[in-house]
């Protein structure tokens, strides 16, 4: 079976969807309320976290999202015992009987998701070892996981490389390190947190990301009893303490899955109201999303993001890690920016492949070239390597319907949101990928009125 369909299926029957394939009809108005849960790229690291613990860790505002049953899936595996909570939503972690996992369970469980690297640190300090798969993940760049390794033997680490994935030993237990990041990456600098709390010693983290999740991490971390401090010019330290306890918590909210929704309204002409959206984590966005020619409302239990009439104006953005405009956001506004009267530019410079998308919205009418070269902005690390990162789009296009098959997590709530849009109808296949990070999409879509039909 093709690996992406493979893929598709197992998260979306992960989390209950019964088919893998939506019929729209486009061109309706997204109008109503949807509610948001806790951030993917928190709530599964928080999951990770709680091996560290030695009593049991209640998290809260858990999604219901493919993303998390396999975090659960490589925790149960590994003897932690994750049971339903008071509240909807709640996750109790209980890893007192942490034990070490056969390389066939981890990988069962791990499917495309790169979680496993995260578990490492902790485990070595629970076991003095650890065991990953190779490591799969949406295919939008390199997303090399040297970083991780580099900085777990900086802990003290012993990396052996197998033919079925990588073993780590820690004989002499961890201690605290000197790590410098080349790039803010944002797995790697959970990698350093979730290692340097118990470590023998200070470490000092420099290049670190202080994206909203990563400081969430950190607030958790400071509630099971780490030192923790946060420096102005992305330096992290860490002074490693002796245990750990649980924490209780409740997630950050999803700003990437607002962020979706609110495009959905651009483009649709629509009225959404993200329930649990927060202003101070999406101020980059929020920008934007005004510039281009987007309402909102800020209220204190969300933020009502619409169009208010008029043309949409074209904009020229450029990503970056916090607090710049970030990658997730710019797939979903693309589809936005195929309305607005003019020639947009989008300088991708996180991930490099992650304009891919684009082919199923020119297949659609949009008007859209990628080119290598920067454009838009600074220079980036991306421009001379022969990457595809620049995206211009010219408008206004008016879309039309077509078969979209949906390559990755980002790309293929773009997809939705590009039929919701376009004229006629058009089938979407491989939603069970979007899965992997929005909570009940299709709920979501039958809450805003959307006119659609699941088949397969």
């Amino acid at each position: 079976m093709n690996t992406l369909v493979d893929d598709a299926k197992q998260h979306g029957t992960a989390v209950g969807l019964p088919v893998d394939r939506i019929t729209i009809n486009g061109g309706k108005p997204l109008r109503g309320r949807i509610e948001l849960k806790g951030a993917k790229n928190l709530v599964t690291k928080a999951m990770v976290a709680a091996i560290l613990g030695d009593t049991p860790s209640v998290l809260k505002d858990v999604p219901n999202i493919s993303d998390v049953r396999i975090v659960r899936g490589l925790l149960e595996v590994h003897g932690v015992t994750v049971t339903e909570g008071a509240d909807e939503g709640d996750l109790v972690l209980d890893p007192s009987a942490v034990e070490t996992a056969h390389m066939a369970e981890v990988d069962a469980h791990a499917g495309s998701s790169r979680i496993p690297i995260l578990f490492c640190g902790p485990l070595l300090h629970r076991l003095g070892e650890a065991f990953i798969p190779d490591l799969g993940g949406c295919r939008i760049g390199d997303r090399p996981i040297d970083y991780h390794l580099e900085v777990l033997r900086n802990f003290g680490a012993i990396v052996e490389k197998l033919p079925s994935g990588i073993r780590m030993s820690a004989p002499n237990g961890l201690h605290g390190a000197k790590v410098s990041l080349p790039y803010p990456s944002v797995g790697a600098t959970e990698q350093v947190l979730l290692t340097a709390v118990l470590a023998d010693g200070i470490t000092e983290l420099s290049g670190a990301a202080i994206e909203p999740e990563i400081m969430d991490l950190i607030n958790i971390l400071q509630k099971m009893g780490a030192i923790i401090s946060v420096d102005t010019d992305r330096v992290i330290r860490i002074e490693g303490v002796e245990k750990l306890q649980g924490y209780t918590h409740r997630a950050l909210f999803d700003r990437n899955e607002a962020a979706s929704w609110a495009a959905a309204a651009l483009a649709t002409e629509g009225d959404i109201f993200v329930g649990g959206a927060r202003q101070a984590e999406m101020l980059m966005f929020l920008n934007v999303f005004r510039k281009v020619g987007g309402a909102f409302d800020i209220h204190e239990d969300g933020i009502r993001f619409y169009h208010p009439g008029g043309e949409l104006k074209p904009v020229i953005i450029e990503t970056d890690v916090h607090p710049g405009f970030m990658t997730d956001w710019q797939q979903p506004l693309v589809v936005a920016l195929t309305k607005a009267k003019g020639v947009s530019i989008v300088h991708e410079t996180v991930y490099e492949q992650r304009f891919g998308f684009v082919d199923a919205l020119v297949e659609m009418g949009a008007s859209i070239e990628v080119h290598k070269e920067c454009l838009g902005g600074r220079p980036c690390r991306f421009g001379q390597r022969n990457f595809k990162h620049s995206a211009v789009i010219s408008g206004p296009s008016q879309l039309h319907g077509a078969d979209i098959e949906v390559p990755d997590l980002r790309g293929g709530f773009s997809h939705l949101i590009a039929a919701l849009t376009a004229e006629g109808r058009s089938t979407v296949s491989n939603v069970g990928i979007i899965a992997r990070g929005y909570e009940n999409f299709i709920t979501k879509l039958e809450l805003l009125g959307a006119d659609f039909a699941l088949e397969g």
